[in-house]
């Protein structure tokens, strides 16, 4: 019997990284000349997987996240992970701003990437595990089409391919 080959499709976030990028925009933040007087902080909390900036107003608000999207690219953390959720009032004034970050696959996202999957009509198969989607194949060369297809699909959330086997 041939032996099967396969992949997994997880969209994962390096925490540390993130905290990385948090540290490096506030202290973007405190040194520019245009920022330094907005007092706005970058809080991430790890556990609801969001980051909450707290800002004077909306230029500064806009700014810190322009920010920290660039902060993210250089340490290769996909902008597509950030869900901007509508900025609210936080008393006295300023702007909260939350970011949901998207770590793992979700149940309809990982529908849509088995569902493009299975109209590739390429001979694998895809299963969702947890968060993310296992594609096994007899043939390593089909696994690289379903890689270069969900790779081209420009999903609106982050994917990686691990334990490649």
């Amino acid at each position: 019997m041939a032996s099967n080959h396969s992949f997994d499709i997880v969209s994962e976030i390096d925490f540390q990284e993130v905290d990385n990028g948090i540290n490096q925009s506030s202290k973007e933040i405190q040194q520019r000349y245009d920022l330094k007087d907005s007092a706005t902080e970058i809080v991430l909390n790890k556990k609801d997987k969001q980051i909450v900036i707290n800002t004077k107003d909306d230029y500064s608000r806009k700014q810190s996240i322009d920010i920290l999207q660039s902060k993210f690219i250089k340490r290769n953390i996909s902008i597509k992970a950030m869900k901007l959720k509508d900025p609210e009032p936080s008393g006295g004034g300023r702007i909260k701003q939350l970011i949901d970050l998207q770590n793992g696959i979700s149940k309809e996202n990982a529908k849509l990437i088995t569902k493009m999957i299975k109209e590739s009509k390429i001979k694998v198969n895809a299963q969702i595990q947890d968060e993310q989607v296992r594609v096994t194949a007899s043939k390593i060369d089909d696994l690289q089409s379903i890689i270069k297809i969900v790779k081209d699909a420009d999903l609106d959330f982050p994917v990686q391919f691990t334990n490649y086997k």
